[in-house]
């Protein structure tokens, strides 16, 4: 694979397509302003002095279970950042990074460097400030010490050298790029590479209360289109419904509803009918599933 095809997006923003992504994750509010926060002090500070003097790679790293919401927050970030920086237009440059790994010797080493250090500088040669979303980076990032498990330990260590000589390049000579790395498994992360975070953030699975808040977000979009769906936000069995799912994550609780839609014909039929005892009796079969992989090893 190309390294120009590991780019999923490379978009200006402002942009209509990301409205809202930023405010669609119900996390701690805390979690979020440092997120953000942070990318502001990181191109604010690293474009008026030298990388010597803040130690500032611009990377940001978001951790925790699948499903959290941590790609959804690297792409709303540069939403977020064009209405905070000046003059407002912030790009982002979305890296697949699986399609880098080759199972051919010293083929992944020179793939990372190509792309991070060539190829993405050379897409933000505008100068424009540049959020570089690297998703699941632990494909990339894999801890050297533990090479000795993998098949290819000598590829092991020059990816992860490749992807830690590139952050280091790019943190000296290209200050208006920040890169957000997203990891579901920080175990299994470079120790070097976290090192080189300038902030660490955990999105933890969704509590009682923020499920309910996910829910009832979830009715209220499908009340613009079935409008009897209303009644259900302010439900109490909502919140029993929400006790039910906790240990599950964000992007399972969402898909509870349209679940509940499937259970009978009348509601697939019309999914305005949706009841409590629906959203009850799919809650059920959500939490069962997830005990079962847990208890099979299957889940996270």
């Amino acid at each position: 694979m190309k390294v120009e095809d590991c780019i999923i997006a490379n978009q200006v923003m402002p942009n209509a397509r990301y409205g809202g992504l930023w405010e669609s994750i119900v996390a701690e509010q805390g979690l979020k302003d440092r997120f953000l926060y942070q990318a502001v002090l990181d191109l604010t500070l690293r474009q008026r002095l030298s990388f010597q003097v803040t130690a500032l790679h611009g990377l940001l790293l978001l951790y925790g279970p699948p499903g959290t919401g941590k790609t959804t927050l690297g792409r709303g970030l540069a939403q977020e950042l064009s209405g905070l920086l000046k003059p407002g237009a912030v790009r982002l440059i979305e890296v697949n990074p699986h399609g880098l790994m080759s199972s051919e010797h010293g083929q992944s080493q020179r793939a990372v460097r190509e792309l991070l250090v060539e190829h993405v500088p050379l897409l933000a040669e505008d100068g424009k400030p540049t959020v570089l979303l690297l998703d699941e980076v632990e494909s990339m990032a894999v801890s050297r010490g533990a090479a000795s498990l993998t098949a290819n330990p000598v590829d092991v260590h020059r990816a992860t050298d490749a992807v830690l000589t590139a952050l280091d390049e790019i943190a000296d000579q290209h200050s208006h790029i920040i890169t957000v790395a997203t990891s579901n498994f920080t175990q299994v992360l470079d120790a070097a590479f976290i090192s080189r975070a300038d902030c660490a953030i955990e999105l933890p699975l969704p509590d009682a209360g923020a499920i309910h808040t996910i829910l009832r977000r979830v009715l209220a979009d499908f009340s613009g289109v079935y409008p009897s769906l209303a009644k259900l936000i302010d439900a109490a069995e909502l919140r029993c419904v929400a006790e039910s799912l906790v240990g599950c994550d964000g992007r399972r609780v969402r898909k509870v509803v349209t679940e509940a839609m499937a259970i009978r014909r009348d509601t697939a039929l019309d999914p305005s009918a949706l009841t409590a005892a629906d959203l009850i009796a799919a809650a059920r079969i959500a939490s069962k599933k997830r005990r079962s992989e847990e208890c099979n090893g299957t889940g996270r």
